[in-house]
């Protein structure tokens, strides 16, 4: 278990580092437009989105290293992505390269994104699964309150604080490479993809497991029940339109908005900055705390049931901001309901999304289908930053929220009637499972025709 507890969280850092490189942008945002005095185009299409693109990229490039390389040197190649990133754009002489060096990092968080989830889930017993995954969420929620509090500190303390708040990374990112190499490979993709069984059996025996040679007799009986050659097959239609409803609505809850625009939306509530600057960091305190009880709850009520009471949470919150903003309320209507909104989504979607598109795919093509759900996840995160600065000044802060209460009740429809339980299951008990829904709907369709 103590095995099975540092790998886990050696591996999870990267969510740590996704996290800062996420928010930290918050806190530089309008120091960086003042200084380069770039267009809002220019600033949300370069500065702002740059990383998500390259974080869009790397989700969906990922497959090839994970597979071709293993989970473990992609980490590692993830670590030395991160690293150069704090190191360039903390001393970039201009937007372009700024941005190149932001769009590394993004690329980085593309591939944790794919790479994180999957080395967990593989080394991870049923029972566990849940909340060990869940780790790389509650460390990239740790990153994203520690990137709020160092931006609040680091105000207005020098000339270049933004460069400062940036180059805060390289420390964590440089840690982060040393702890890698203690790791081994996942046993799953040493027996899959190398065809390594005493490889695979001694990681096992390393992680406690009692018995080993049962595990890889059900991960070969998984591969030939699902026939995974292909993440295109028709039997695996179910499991990628789950994995891209969840990443869809994720982003359409408007929580990348709210972590890349909160000191602005905090402004335009009547906050000064410093105000909202402080209030930002209370939404990466918010965010820590109901992460630990989504960790804490996932594998004792499941996923389902905490996407039920985060997609009630999100459609609450998102109401009351879309009034406040509307009826011109005070700011701290404003702050607290947006306090409730990042509680709804750190319990709901914050806690089960890469826990669940790790789970229900196959483990041959674990990575191929992640690479599907995490790629819509940043295509439409990089969609909204790219947009949001232009939006605001030209819709109604109300009218952005209204819109985004409005695709939470479409999520809570998709939890209620679609979304399956996979609390409790052994990955290739829930492959196989999802895999023949689908092949047995393809078999209704063709006897009716």
């Amino acid at each position: 278990m103590r095995n099975l507890m540092f790998w886990a969280v050696t591996v999870a850092v990267a969510g740590f580092l996704f996290g800062f490189d996420t928010a930290v942008i918050s806190g530089a945002d309008a120091l960086i437009q003042e200084e380069w005095q770039t267009s809002p185009f220019f600033h949300g299409a370069f500065i702002m989105s740059s990383a998500l693109w390259g974080t869009v990229i790397g989700a969906l490039c990922a497959k090839w290293p994970c597979d071709r390389l293993g989970r473990k040197k992609t980490l590692l190649i993830v670590g030395a992505l991160y690293l150069i990133s704090a190191i360039g754009s903390a001393f970039a002489l201009d937007p372009y390269s700024f941005s190149v060096f932001r769009f590394l990092g993004g690329l980085g968080v593309g591939a944790s994104s794919i790479a994180v989830p999957a080395y967990i889930s593989e080394i991870a017993p049923a029972k566990h699964r849940g909340r060990l995954v869940a780790l790389y969420q509650f460390q990239l929620v740790f990153g994203i309150l520690f990137a709020f509090l160092s931006n609040y500190l680091i105000a207005g303390t020098t000339t270049a604080d933004w460069r400062w708040m940036l180059g805060v990374e390289i420390i964590p990112a440089a840690i982060f490479l040393i702890l890698l190499v203690k790791i081994p490979e996942s046993p799953r993709w040493l027996l899959l993809f190398k065809a390594d069984e005493q490889g695979a059996k001694k990681t096992l025996n390393d992680l406690g497991e009692t018995n080993a040679d049962k595990i890889i007799q059900a991960i070969r009986h998984e591969k030939v029940a699902t026939h995974a050659h292909s993440i295109w097959q028709k039997n695996f239609r179910w499991p990628i339109l789950l994995a891209f409803l969840i990443a869809f609505f994720n982003q359409m809850s408007g929580i990348n908005f709210i972590i890349y625009f909160a000191p602005r939306v905090f402004n335009l509530a009547g906050l000064d900055t410093s105000a909202a600057l402080l209030s930002s960091a209370g939404i990466g305190l918010v965010n820590l705390l109901f992460t630990m009880a989504g960790i804490y709850l996932i594998d004792k009520v499941g996923r389902k049931s905490l996407m039920l009471f985060g997609s009630i949470g999100y459609i609450v919150s998102l109401l009351v901001v879309t009034w406040a903003f509307y009826s011109n309320s005070s700011g701290l209507v404003v702050v607290l309901a947006v306090f409730a909104f990042i509680a709804s989504h750190a319990i709901g979607q914050g806690a089960v999304i890469w826990v669940f598109i790790a789970e229900i795919f196959p483990n041959s093509v674990r990575s191929a289908g992640q690479a599907i759900g995490c790629g819509t996840h940043w295509v439409f995160a990089a969609l909204i930053t790219l947009v949001m600065p232009t939006a605001l000044s030209v819709f109604s802060v109300h009218s952005i929220f209204g819109f985004f209460a409005g695709m939470m009740l479409l999520q809570l429809l998709f939890v209620i009637y679609w979304m399956p339980e996979t609390k409790g299951r052994s990955l290739e008990n829930i492959a196989e499972d999802l895999s023949v829904q689908a092949l047995d709907s393809e078999t209704v369709r063709e006897v009716k025709a």
